[in-house]
């Protein structure tokens, strides 16, 4: 059976790179009917957090990389401990002062990895390995080809920053008498630019694009896309569809480069093809905590969410496009009041606003009515009254149906910022 692990040190939160390693490791296990391991390398017992350790959870929850065994490694120092003990009474290791160091031979140690092919590596470039510090804790790679051995991990699937440690583990493997792994070493996340990725260009926490209102399936989507292709140049796709085609031996060598506004446009994708009440559902919480004291109903939550769904790219836009329906002062866009409420139209606005206060029942149809209805009085382009009318409701030169709008905002708050609009 395929089983893979993903292995991530709680001394620090979970950030887009591991994040899409563990999908790859998922994604292989799913599509071959195997099973997905999450081991926390926590052996570091001063740098590693509970607070990281509940954030690497929670995301890879978020994420939908469940798993199918689960262990930590600060669990299981006694494990380490014995088999360093063997190595020592076998002579393959000796001490040095309280710490365990393996003896390195002479040899060519070759390995074959499924995505760059076979690495050779001559063992004279290898120190002695240390595999039990001083504090009686196992290093990185004795813990990891340990858990790997005993865990069965048929496949060690991780970033190409470890292909310097392969060598190194596969002559503790041997040592150990340890049936030796296949290896997947995957390319970097690379910036636009073709460099090492920074906090700038993306690489943030799972935890930091969630808060700023990007979908999971969205991330999924797009994290699979980074360095791995379903073909046909398709770039939004289903979990389902993709397992079918999904292989290790297809993902590309070369580093793959971050596009935030990729990843903006999948999002925008995701939240397009949203039913309206489950994207409403999905906005409650960041309404309520941009706004706690606003007495929102979910049907005008909805209407707002139909209005607003084709104009976001993340959840949060959601509160800056309808800021003027949460707060009493209008926030103006760039230009757009210079640009629309230069000129004296207090007449216009006056009329339109004496009208709109005289309707008894106020929906889209009325609104639409009594504005062409002051256009045709005044004698005017319906165009030239639509922008200077929108910016002094909404602060925007852009958004939804005029009428709309008005509705949203309810009438008493139209009448009163179409008065107030050249005070």
């Amino acid at each position: 059976m395929v089983r893979v692990r993903f292995a991530p040190s709680p001394t620090g939160f979970l950030h887009i790179g591991g994040a899409r390693t563990a999908l790859f490791n998922w994604m292989y296990a799913k599509a071959q009917g195997g099973q997905f391991i999450l081991r926390i390398e926590d052996t570091d017992l001063a740098r590693s957090k509970p607070e990281y350790l509940e954030e690497i959870l929670d995301s890879m929850k978020w994420l939908g990389l469940t798993w199918d065994e689960f262990y930590k490694q600060s669990d299981r120092f006694e494990i380490y401990r014995k088999y360093a003990h063997q190595l020592l009474s076998e002579d393959k290791a000796y001490k040095d002062g309280e710490a365990v160091v393996l003896k390195v031979l002479q040899k060519s140690i070759k390995i074959y990895d499924l995505i760059r092919g076979e690495i050779v590596v001559d063992s004279k470039e290898i120190k002695d390995q240390v595999l039990m510090k001083s504090d009686g804790s196992p290093t990185y790679s004795f813990a990891c080809v340990i858990d790997d051995a005993l865990m069965e991990i048929s496949c060690v699937i991780r970033g190409e920053d470890h292909i310097s440690n392969t060598p190194k583990q596969i002559l503790i493997y041997e040592a150990l008498g340890f049936k030796i792994p296949k290896f997947a070493h995957l390319p970097l996340i690379l910036d636009p630019e073709g460099g090492r990725m920074s906090k700038r260009a993306g690489a943030t926490a799972v935890t930091e694009y969630r808060t700023q209102g990007y979908l999971s399936q969205a991330i999924v989507n797009y994290l699979m896309l980074l360095g791995w292709s379903p073909g046909n140049n398709q770039e939004k796709i289903s979990m389902a569809a993709a397992l079918k085609t999904f292989s290790i031996k297809r993902i590309n060598k070369a580093g793959a480069a971050f596009s935030l506004e990729k990843l903006q446009w999948l999002n925008s994708q995701y939240i397009k093809e949203m039913d309206t009440s489950q994207l409403a559902e999905a906005l409650t919480p960041l309404v309520v905590a941009q706004y706690p004291k606003a007495n929102l109903q979910r049907k005008d939550l909805e209407h707002m969410v139909q209005l607003y769904k084709g104009r976001m790219s993340t959840l949060s836009d959601f509160l800056d496009w309808t800021y003027f329906l949460f707060n009493d002062q209008v926030r103006f866009e760039d230009d757009t009041k210079a640009k629309y409420l230069s000129g004296d139209m207090r007449r216009e606005f006056s009329l339109l606003a004496d009208s709109l206060s005289g309707t008894s029942d106020f929906n889209v149809k009325t609104a639409e009515e009594v504005f062409r209805g002051v256009v045709a009085q005044l004698s005017v382009e319906a165009g030239a009254l639509v922008h200077p009318v929108r910016v002094a409701l909404t602060g925007r030169a852009v958004g939804p149906g005029l009428f709309d709008t008005m509705v949203l905002l309810g009438r008493e708050r139209t009448v009163r910022r179409l008065r107030e609009a050249f005070n």
